[in-house]
């Protein structure tokens, strides 16, 4: 069975592997892929692991989960009064 997370915004992009290992430890977890730009964990398991079990693994490593139809804010710039000069 799989189950999908969406997690909030983790400033850490080099502790994937780490966080990948730590829901591997997890009896019943056998697979799992995190993809940082949509902020979706999908995890691969069996029914002896919970979904809960699951999300608190995930909140401990910094994963936090949201609902999907939280809308993110746009991270941007102040537009500069130079503009694009080429």
């Amino acid at each position: 069975m799989y189950s999908t997370f969406n997690v909030s915004d983790n400033e850490c992009r080099t502790c994937t592997n780490v966080t990948l290992k730590k829901l591997g430890t997890l009896q019943g977890v056998f697979g799992a892929e995190i993809d940082q730009i949509t902020g979706k964990v999908v995890v691969s398991h069996t029914d002896e692991v919970s979904r809960e079990a699951i999300s608190e693994m995930l909140s401990a490593l910094g994963y936090n989960e949201t609902k999907e139809d939280d809308e993110k804010p746009l991270d941007y710039d102040e537009p500069s009064i130079w503009g694009c000069t080429l």
